[in-house]
């Protein structure tokens, strides 16, 4: 059985443990609204007491480096939020200790004196500066909430439009009184008394998420303390847990019959064929997909048990993909979404879209880790992306609109897909399997005379995919567009 993969095994040998917590936590909850009727603060104080007991275990003594540099995080919002200034301070306090945990490993008591040194005996069992990176992104959001609450910052959102799509937020339609889907809780701020200290810590040690996420906005979250989320009933719970446990007999039965992951991360694949080494390559990236599939599957199926919806992170097959935009918007897709919200819009949005992705995909290389590997990921990410959006933005201009009907286009488009696809391959290789040294290797062997033929094969494989998916989404919209019909008609009849 493959275990190489040291993330996959520490969840795999973990699930039986993190699966009574969860039961046990659940549980308790739910009596707690029910018989008490505890709602917005009395849940926060709850989840806030388990939660505790949940990171002191994980982290021992750590969780007072971790007091303590929250703590400056509150003090600093509530000091500071409203002025001008605040955002960039906000941001140069948390990348300052995201970079300082990485490279000092999560600090010694002892470096602070002698005396300490016994603290370290504890340490809890896992390393607090690799979990605190989602704990910085909740830092930052509950500064930014605050802060753009109390200047009254106005919503990038058509709410008139959204309000007339979304059937959740419409009256009468949904069928429950006050209920409001993701987007609308994490784009409207909540009363100023939801950012207290108590909420906050609640917010950033909420146990569900705290390890791996999804990543959820500290508005939404602040929500859904009051009133729990009613976009998926118990029925729906159910299922999604049933999807999970068969992409778990997946993996099971990959992991079993494919050594892919230990052939890669143990250099067997240097002595192997170009074809042997695609075969290695590709189902790499499947076997990362499925793998953060189910964590963050299951953190999530966690907190939709006690009522807070987050966004689902995998909301497409990665073999359904066939642009850098849509890899990106459905592969840990919350993290996306947060970096819209909080990078993306502030630094300018659009306007200076191809400056806006070198800066984000060097914090996102960073806040993964303090690796070249990752630096060089994210950078042939961003060169990769550049022809893309140049293309995107001239295919939406009015002049290519008689083209975009045409066959050629079609046949441009898959075309385009293929390369794509073949640069995404090499940009995960590069970060996550072979790294900078193993791609000089990787491409002289690929690019060599004799394999040119097996490149222009596997470029034509990928050609071939992408037309199947490009048929996929027309036969998609096209069933979008006549059950819209359907409803129209309907509407006028009644």
């Amino acid at each position: 059985m493959d275990l190489s993969d040291t993330q996959w095994r520490n969840f795999r040998s973990g699930l039986p443990a993190l699966t009574a917590v969860m039961a046990a936590f659940s549980i308790l909850g739910a009596c707690l609204r029910t018989s008490l009727g505890l709602k917005g603060r009395g849940m926060a104080r709850f989840w806030l007491l388990a939660s505790s007991v949940y990171v002191i275990y994980l982290h021992g003594n750590c969780v007072l480096f971790i007091l303590a540099i929250v703590l400056g995080n509150y003090i600093l919002t509530k000091a500071l939020a409203g002025k001008v200034v605040f955002p960039y301070l906000l941001w140069i306090y948390n990348l300052t200790f995201l970079v300082s945990n990485r490279l000092y490993s999560g600090y010694k008591f002892a470096s602070f004196g002698e005396q300490f040194a016994f603290l370290d005996q504890h340490r809890g069992a896992l390393r607090w500066h690799i979990s605190f990176n989602m704990v910085m992104l909740r830092m930052v959001s509950f500064g930014l909430d605050y802060h753009w609450a109390q200047i009254s910052q106005p919503s990038t959102i058509n709410w008139e439009n959204h309000m007339r799509k979304c059937e959740l937020c419409t009256p009468g339609i949904s069928g429950t009184e006050g209920s409001s889907c993701y987007l609308s809780r994490q784009e409207k701020p909540v009363s100023g008394a939801q950012y207290n200290l108590v909420t906050y810590l609640a917010y950033l040690l909420y146990a569900p998420l705290y390890i791996a996420g999804p990543i959820i906005t500290f508005n939404a979250f602040a929500s859904q303390l009051e009133n729990i989320q009613k976009a998926y009933s118990r029925k729906d719970i159910a299922i999604y847990g049933l999807r999970w446990l068969l992409c778990f007999l997946l993996i099971e039965f990959l992991t079993h019959h494919c050594y892919f992951n230990a052939l890669a991360i143990s250099g067997v694949w240097q002595r192997l064929s170009p074809l042997e080494i695609f075969i290695i390559g590709y189902g790499v990236l499947n076997f990362m997909w499925l793998k953060f599939l189910l964590i963050w599957r299951f953190f999530r199926f966690w907190a939709l048990i006690d009522g807070i919806e987050t966004l689902e992170n995998m909301t497409k097959c990665l073999n359904n993909c066939c642009d850098l935009e849509t890899f990106w918007k459905s592969w840990h897709a919350s993290y996306n979404r947060y970096l819209v919200r909080y990078l993306y819009i502030p630094l300018g949005g659009s306007r200076w879209r191809f400056l806006n992705v070198w800066i984000i995909f060097t914090f996102v290389a960073i806040w993964h880790d303090l690796e070249w590997r990752l630096l060089s990921w994210a950078w042939v990410t961003c060169v990769l992306w550049g022809p893309e959006l140049l293309v995107k933005s001239l295919m939406r201009t009015p002049q290519m609109a008689s083209f975009k009907k045409t066959n050629a286009y079609r046949e441009c488009h898959a075309l385009a897909g293929s390369l794509n696809i073949t640069g995404l391959m090499l940009a995960n290789l590069v970060g996550f399997v072979v790294g900078p040294d193993g791609m000089k290797l990787l491409a002289s062997r690929m690019l060599s005379r004799e394999n040119v033929p097996l490149l222009l094969a596997i470029v034509f494989s990928f050609y071939i995919g992408t037309k199947l998916m490009l048929a996929i989404h027309d036969h998609a919209e096209k069933s979008q567009e006549s059950k819209k019909q359907v409803s129209s008609r309907k509407q006028l009849i009644d």
